[in-house]
């Protein structure tokens, strides 16, 4: 039952990182060393993902430019003027960085491993989707902090502190990655079950240090059910927008099918592996946690959804076709 109602396992990983950033903050004297090892394992994480992503895969898939500019434009442009309605939409209802977090939320890149596995379960284009995938988060890196700086006006404006923090934690590590994954992918691939495991526990530590300076400045005394209702509301409405107008975009477009269904995933999801590191990285830490609720949650249905609907995608001779 459990596997049906929570089709990926790191959902109930997220949702037990925030129930135990509720009980069981950091507080005190542990939370200049809680942020030293949640940055750790972001530059580990990051540094990862350059060590995974084949350069000779890179240049192929961009020869796609059709659907590889169509993801990019729905991710970056489609994704951040929604996630900028939702703001604009729930301000008057939310605390102003509760509901800036949809804005933040919309300017993410895309997932690497689940929109690839989604991909693929619905009987995609894989190839595309894992370079998509890996295109969308090595932009997201530059791009994501620049339209969340000018789209939220001042609340986004990025300072060179922030500027700095964002190359040496976040770029410096892939940029590693790529230059050393000559002697170290091919451990990596031999080991994929532990590299996931390490990804995972690099971005729940993220999310717990995030939240756990949220729970100590009082978001739960700060939001009440009606706010806590909005956000699911507002969530949903985009999850709805977003994947819907992912696959509406594909056929306007007259993408085929499996191009359609990467775009899909590639442009509909977003990525709290992005999300949790830039966010410790743009805002303080008590801001930081109440930012990233809507990227919690969104990131936890949209993995919920992507595993329930790829099997439908992938049953064409049933006569269950998503046109």
């Amino acid at each position: 039952m459990l596997a049906r109602i929570f089709p990926d396992r790191f959902v109930p990983i997220l949702l037990a990182t925030i129930l135990l950033a509720s009980l069981l903050p950091v507080r005190g004297a542990a939370v200049p060393v809680a942020q030293g090892v949640s940055t750790a394992a972001i530059v580990l994480l990051f540094f990862l993902n350059g060590v995974r992503l084949p350069r000779h895969e890179v240049l192929h898939g961009i020869r796609n430019w059709k659907l590889q500019g169509s993801a990019f434009l729905f991710c970056f442009g489609a994704m951040a003027l929604l996630g900028l309605g939702a703001q604009l939409a729930t301000a008057p209802l939310l605390p102003a960085t509760l509901a800036l977090g949809f804005l933040f939320l919309g300017i993410l890149p895309s997932t690497v491993q689940s929109a690839t596995a989604a991909s693929s379960l619905a009987g995609g284009n894989v190839a595309a989707s894992v370079v998509a995938a890996a295109l969308l988060n090595l932009s997201g890196v530059i791009a994501s902090p620049l339209l969340f700086a000018a789209l939220a006006g001042s609340a986004g404006a990025i300072h060179g502190e922030a500027a700095l923090r964002i190359v040496a934690i976040l770029l410096l590590p892939f940029i590693a990655g790529q230059f050393v994954q000559r002697w170290l992918r091919p451990w990596v691939l031999a080991h994929k079950g532990l590299a996931t495991i390490m990804d995972r526990t690099a971005i729940a530590v993220a999310v717990y240090v995030a939240f756990s300076a949220a729970v100590v400045a009082g978001i739960w005394d700060q939001l009440d059910g009606r706010e806590i209702g909005v956000v699911f509301a507002a969530v949903v409405a985009l999850l709805m927008l977003s994947f819907g107008g992912a696959w509406l975009f594909g056929r306007l477009l007259g993408l085929a099918r499996p191009d359609r269904i990467t775009l899909l995933f590639s442009g509909a999801q977003k990525s709290i592996a992005v999300g949790a590191p830039l966010a410790a990285t743009l805002f303080p830490p008590a801001i930081a946690g109440m930012v990233l609720v809507p990227i919690l949650v969104y990131h936890m249905a949209q993995l919920i959804i992507s595993a329930w609907i790829a099997p439908v995608l992938n049953r064409p001779a049933h006569g269950v076709v998503l046109e």
